[in-house]
């Protein structure tokens, strides 16, 4: 039960650091139309920026200025760069930031080298959150910090990262603050009307290819902070872009495009997909027989269904993204018709 327990846990805490990055790209193709391929290298940056600024200002000043620094970088590639070819569709738009993620990825390799980077967590953010212990007598239990030798004598005792905790903190925060952002301020109120009305809110005074520059950053800006906690809580190495990246989409498609309820919703989904499945002793052919059809593993050319679900949990949310796409294209929140 521990186990269970421990991967839910570590199922939330992958789902939420999707939510950081999809939230990003959720609120520049909203606004925007613009359905950023290079999302996760800006993902990328905020990790490796975050561990140069470490070791001159120090890891807290380092989670608030690299986010800022990606956010620069993301507004004046906006400005610079993708403004000019907004004109002509969304063709140019994805080759343009398909490109980008080459060339990021090419400059990261060049400054920091091809290897994994020493990115380790503050001493404050090093060790357990908490301990759960279970013990066949007592059942389960749970223990704040790191759980003494004694109690783990006699009983199966697991430990839940800091940094996890820390990051499921920050994304719900986040999630609290654009919730609050697009919906509580006048800030909010003209950023959703620059796609909506634009004339309008050009009438009343506003720059709207400002605010939507202000948008493109804003969303790099939370890739960089998803980097930040996401380097010191997994690995800092160039290839962290390209594994997460494409999983940020089969979000993106799940929840619905457009839709940030959505993105909080399909990177919970996601991510327990990714892990609970890990927990289970059973295969494919097991888990169709318990949704009520007629199949055994032994099923004449049908030998995946043989396979272990643990096997085969990295593609499970590929695969609900296709059912997401045959029988609600929209996604489970999704509102936008384009």
């Amino acid at each position: 039960m521990d186990q269970f327990f421990i991967s839910l846990l570590n199922g939330l805490s992958s789902g939420l650091l999707l939510f950081m990055l999809s939230s990003g790209l959720t609120l520049i193709f909203s606004m925007m139309g613009v359905l950023n391929f290079a999302h996760a290298s800006f993902y990328m940056v905020g990790a490796y920026v975050a561990y140069s600024l470490v070791g001159v200002v120090g890891f807290w000043f380092a989670l608030l200025l690299a986010p800022l620094a990606v956010g620069v970088l993301g507004a004046g590639f906006e400005r610079l760069a993708l403004r000019r070819v907004h004109k002509f569709g969304h063709v140019p738009e994805l080759l343009i930031t398909f490109g980008l993620s080459y060339v990021i990825l090419e400059l990261v390799q060049l400054v920091w080298g091809r290897t994994a980077v020493p990115f380790t967590p503050p001493p404050l953010l090093e060790g357990s959150a908490f301990t759960i212990i279970s013990s066949p007598t007592a059942g389960m239990s749970f223990a704040l910090g790191k759980a003494s030798p004694e109690m783990c004598a006699a009983a199966l005792c697991s430990n839940f990262p800091m940094t996890k905790a820390f990051m499921m903190g920050v994304a719900l925060l986040m999630l609290l603050g654009l919730w609050l952002l697009l919906t509580r301020t006048r800030v909010g109120l003209v950023i959703q009307a620059s796609l909506t009305h634009p004339e309008m809110v050009e009438a009343l005074g506003h720059n709207v290819p400002r605010v939507l520059m202000l948008v493109f950053g804003s969303g790099c800006a939370l890739a960089g902070l998803a980097g930040v906690v996401g380097g010191i809580t997994f690995v800092t190495e160039p290839n962290m872009a390209a594994f997460i990246g494409a999983i940020i989409f089969v979000v993106v498609v799940v929840g619905g495009i457009g839709s940030l309820a959505g993105a909080f919703v399909g990177s919970l989904v996601v991510g327990l997909l990714q892990t609970l499945p890990l927990t289970v002793d059973g295969s494919l052919a097991t888990l169709l027989t318990s949704l009520g059809f007629t199949v055994t593993p032994q099923t004449p050319g049908y030998p995946v269904l043989r396979l272990a679900l643990k096997d085969v949990a990295q593609i499970l949310p590929y695969l609900l993204m296709v059912l997401i796409l045959i029988f609600r294209p929209k996604g489970l929140l999704g509102t936008r018709e384009d």
